[in-house]
């Protein structure tokens, strides 16, 4: 007698396995631009004070050359930002580029983001090295930034979306260099070596948003997901999913790293009177509620600003969401 035939619930579960199997599959509808065959290319002059060199900055849109000192605002339909921005400090330009096409072959490319030290020599004198990680997420960077505070007010976070989406999909692979510690440096101060490791990560926030008459922005969570990648993975992970979890998930050690954003912790959006404003979330929302807008970001780094582990890539491709 095969286990089967000894439990009735081992052939009802065999049964229902091969109803899901054969059932209706997941509806995936890919993000515009989320293959990552096409790419913008800008080349920004930075001032003759630190070198005056040409910088190529790359952005995830329809391919063509932007030759220049121009603010870049999202091009041909795309939804995705870079960490890749052109600034203009008290008169110095600067171009900063940690995010790139990379080639997996056959002309299919895939973003690489980068963990790495950006230098920057003043008057040919003064060496400065700063460590930056590159991203992407779904919105803008509002430039030319013209400081280094407050990062969140230097772009939009989030677009809008109208239906709920089950999971995030997408291949990837990380470059993990062999080390226990990360790298601080803020070009203003020696660095400094920390212990720990740091991680590449991706997250997705599900917010339903709305305005007060004053012109303030309020959320409410929806739904939550998101990993980090603290080991190598030297080989593509094809149609990698990353489940979304509708509702309260404060109880969920899984998600402590992706509390509600409030305080100095918010993200910003521009409210009706084309004003960017803090997007306060307030709480989390029924499970069943219909988000307004998403949050999707990709890091090389997870952790403080300046801090990172130089050599630690993070390549994605081909996202697409799942309903």
């Amino acid at each position: 007698m095969n286990s089967l035939q000894r439990s009735p619930k081992a052939f009802v579960a065999a049964v229902l396995g091969i109803f899901i199997a054969t059932g209706a599959q997941a509806r995936t509808e890919p993000v515009k631009y989320g293959d990552m065959n096409q790419w913008i290319t800008r080349e920004i002059k930075e001032s003759s004070i630190i070198g005056g060199k040409e910088k190529t900055l790359y952005e995830i849109g329809p391919a063509r050359n932007i030759a220049g000192n121009l603010p870049y605002r999202n091009e041909g339909g795309s939804p995705w930002a870079t960490s890749n921005v052109y600034a203009k400090v008290t008169g110095v330009t600067k171009g900063s580029n940690a995010v790139y096409p990379y080639d997996r072959g056959n002309g299919n490319k895939a973003c690489k983001m980068a963990s790495q030290l950006e230098s920057v020599k003043v008057l040919g004198l003064i060496n400065m090295d700063v460590m930056v990680a590159g991203s992407i997420f779904l919105g803008w960077m509002i430039e030319p930034i013209t400081s280094t505070s407050n990062p969140y007010a230097k772009m939009e976070m989030g677009v809008p979306i109208k239906e709920r989406p089950t999971a995030v999909i997408f291949d990837y692979k990380v470059d993990m260099p062999a080390t226990d510690t990360r790298l601080k440096s803020t070009g203003f101060s020696k660095k400094k070596i920390l212990p720990g490791r740091d991680t590449a990560a991706m997250f997705v926030l599900l917010q339903r948003r709305w305005e007060t008459p004053d012109g303030k922005l309020h959320a409410k969570r929806v739904a939550t997901g998101g990993e980090t990648y603290p080991n190598n993975v030297p080989e593509w992970i094809n149609g990698h999913s990353v489940a979304l979890v509708y509702g309260d998930v404060s109880a969920n050690p899984k998600y402590a790293w992706l509390p509600l954003r409030s305080g100095d912790n918010c993200y910003y959006a521009h409210n009706s009177k084309g004003k960017l404003v803090k997007v306060e979330e307030e709480g989390w929302d029924s499970a069943n509620a219909t988000p307004t807008h998403i949050i999707l970001l990709f890091s090389a780094g997870n952790g403080d600003p300046y801090v990172g582990t130089p050599g630690l890539n993070f390549y994605v491709d081909n996202i697409a969401l799942a309903y």
